[in-house]
C-alpha cells in the first residue's frame, strides 16, 4: 500500500525505483489467489484422523476416522468456518478408510468389512450397523489397510486391500482389489496391489487407485483398475488358487521379471497394466493418497474432467491429466496446491464444486504440521495461468494453457527444458531414478489463439517420465509466469500413425 511504501522508504536506503520493483515482484500471483483454503477448526477432544468423507442428503459432511468414529459436521460449507458444528454419529468401528452413499444409506469401508449404517430413529446417532461383506481376512498386522471407493455406475464399491507388510499376503485377498455390491455380492477383481493410499473414480466411472513406493513400485503412482488386471506386485499370487478367483479372474499371471523395466513387462505379461502416471518420488510427493475427479462443470475452475490426487507426506494436492492411447491410460502430473494442515488422505469434490480434504500424520508423518486436519478448497473465480493439458504426439507433445501465452517467448526454445528417467521394476523397496536421458526440443509452434504450443521433440523414451520445465513461458495479457511451471508426463504408448 502507499502508506506501507512510504514507511519502508523512511527506514531504508534502497533507491525508490528498485524498492517499487521489488515490492511489485513480491506481489506475483500465488495459489491462494485462485484456490482459497478454509481450515475447519476441530473442537478440543476430537481426534479427527480422517479416512473417509461423504456429503449426506441433508448437506452435512460425514467424516470417518482412523480411530473408528464417524462425525457429522453441520455448516461445513459456510464461509464462516467458526460455524462448523461437530457431532458424533457412530463409534466403535475399525479404521474407517472409505465412506459412500447409496440410496441414502452410508456404506463404510472398515479394515475387516464393508458395513451399512443408518440412523433409523433420527436421533443423530447411527443405530443400524449391518455387515454387507467381510469376504477378506485380516491377521492383525498394522499394514493391512482397506480403502473403499464411492459406488461405481453398476452399484459396486471397489476396495483395495494392502498386503501384510510390504512383501507378503498372510490372509486371503491381501494384495488384491475386490468389488462389493450394495447388496453384498463379493467379486475378486484384480491382483498386484501393494500399499494403497486412496481410491476414486474418474468422470466416466472408471476406477483408479494410488499405490505407494515400495517393492515392485519404484515410486508412488496413479493406477487404473480393471477386472482381471495385474497391478505389479506378486505378493498376493497365492490367492489365484481360490475357486472364487478362478471364476471371476482366471488363472494366475506370470511372475514379473525382477530388476526389469515397466514397459517391457507390458508386452511380456498381457494382464499387466502399468501405472497410468508415475509420480516422481520427492518431487510431487512421497505417499500418494486420495483421488477425486473435477465434475463441477466449471465451478472449480478450468480443470473439468481431470483428477486431483493428494499426497499424504507432502500435505499437497497434485493435478493429473489423463489420455488413453492404444487402450492404456497415460498422462501428466502438475503441482496444484500446497499448505494443507496435515497429511492428506481422503479427498472429495462436493456438490458445490469445492474440495474437502482430511488429514492425519499418525504413523506416517506429514509436512502439514498438525496431527490431524480438515480443509476445504474453494475456487475464487479467477483462472490461474497454468499448463492445462500435455498430450502425446508421434513426434513430441501438444501443450495447452488456461490463458493465451506470449507468442514470442512460447516460440523460443530457451523457454523449455526437458529430461527423462524411469525406475527399476524390482522386488526391492523403491528405486533410484535410472536410465536418464535428455531429449532435444527441435521446434515450438504457437497456435493462433495462443492457447496451445506444439513441441517437436527428438528422443522420446517409452516407459519414462518426461519432466518438462516451462520457466520462460509468460501469459499474453499480464506477462505473468506460470503458477506451476513443470509437468511430468509418463509415456507408455505413442499414437498410432
Amino acid at each position: 500500500t502507499p502508506s506501507f511504501l512510504k514507511f519502508v522508504m523512511r527506514i531504508t536506503t534502497i533507491p525508490t525505483a528498485v524498492l517499487i520493483t521489488t515490492l511489485t515482484l513480491s506481489a506475483a500471483p500465488v495459489e491462494e489467489d485462485y484456490y482459497r483454503m478454509h481450515k475447519i477448526p476441530i473442537p478440543a477432544g476430537i481426534v479427527l484422523e480422517a479416512g473417509g468423507i461423504e456429503v449426506m442428503p441433508d448437506g452435512r459432511l460425514a467424516v470417518g476416522t482412523r480411530r473408528g468414529d464417524i462425525y457429522m459436521v453441520e455448516n461445513a460449507f459456510d464461509e464462516d468456518t467458526s460455524k462448523a458444528k461437530f457431532s458424533l454419529w457412530a463409534e466403535g468401528l475399525h479404521e474407517v478408510l472409505g465412506l459412500s452413499l447409496y440410496k441414502d444409506s452410508l456404506y463404510v469401508t472398515q479394515r475387516p468389512e464393508v458395513s451399512r449404517l443408518e440412523d433409523l430413529d433420527k436421533d443423530g446417532r447411527a443405530d443400524l450397523f449391518e455387515t454387507i461383506s467381510d469376504g477378506w481376512d485380516i491377521s492383525g498386522d498394522y499394514h493391512e489397510y482397506a480403502f473403499g471407493s464411492k459406488f461405481d455406475p453398476e452399484g459396486n464399491m471397489w476396495v483395495v486391500l494392502c498386503l501384510t507388510g510390504s512383501f507378503s499376503s498372510k490372509t486371503p485377498y491381501r494384495g488384491w482389489c475386490v468389488r462389493v455390491s450394495h447388496d453384498g455380492k463379493f467379486i475378486p477383481t484384480a491382483s498386484g496391489i501393494r500399499s494403497p493410499g486412496g481410491i476414486g473414480l474418474n468422470c466416466l466411472g472408471e476406477v483408479f487407485y494410488c499405490d505407494n513406493q515400495g517393492p515392485w513400485n519404484g515410486t508412488s503412482s496413479l493406477k487404473h483398475l480393471t477386472p482381471g488386471s495385474f497391478q505389479g506386485h506378486p505378493g498376493g499370487f497365492k490367492w489365484y488358487e481360490l475357486d472364487d478367483v478362478r471364476k471371476a479372474v482366471g488363472e494366475r499371471v506370470e511372475q514379473p521379471q525382477d530388476g526389469g523395466r515397466f514397459h517391457k513387462e507390458i508386452f511380456r505379461i498381457p494382464a499387466y497394466r502399468p501405472p497410468a502416471i508415475l509420480l516422481p518420488h520427492g518431487k510431487v510427493g512421497n505417499s500418494a493418497s486420495g483421488i477425486t475427479c473435477d465434475a463441477s462443470g466449471g465451478r472449480f475452475g478450468p480443470f473439468q474432467g481431470q483428477l486431483f490426487v493428494s499426497d499424504q507426506t507432502h500435505s499437497v494436492i497434485n493435478r493429473c491429466f489423463l489420455e488413453k492411447i492404444n487402450g492404456y491410460y497415460q498422462g501428466a502430473c502438475f503441482p496444484f496446491r500446497k499448505g494443507f494442515g496435515s497429511g492428506n488422505v481422503p479427498l472429495m469434490q462436493c456438490p458445490d464444486g469445492s474440495l474437502y480434504s482430511g488429514g492425519t500424520d499418525r504413523g506416517w508423518g506429514a509436512r502439514g504440521g498438525n496431527r490431524h486436519a480438515l480443509d476445504r478448497l474453494v475456487w475464487t473465480g479467477k483462472n490461474p495461468f497454468e499448463g492445462h493439458e500435455m498430450r502425446i504426439q508421434p513426434d513430441g507433445f501438444e501443450l495447452t494453457f488456461t490463458e493465451p501465452v506470449d507468442p514470442k517467448v512460447a516460440a523460443d526454445l530457451a523457454s523449455y527444458t526437458i529430461g527423462t528417467y524411469t525406475y527399476i521394476f524390482q522386488g526391492k523397496y523403491g528405486s533410484p531414478q535410472v536410465d536418464a536421458s535428455t531429449p532435444t526440443i527441435q521446434s515450438a509452434k504457437v497456435a493462433g489463439d495462443g492457447r496451445s504450443v506444439r513441441l517437436v521433440v527428438d528422443g522420446l523414451r517409452i516407459g519414462h517420465i518426461h519432466e518438462l520445465k516451462m520457466a520462460g513461458i509468460k501469459s499474453k495479457a499480464e506477462g505473468n509466469p506460470l503458477l506451476h511451471d513443470v509437468a511430468y508426463y509418463t509415456l507408455w504408448h505413442l499414437p498410432r500413425g
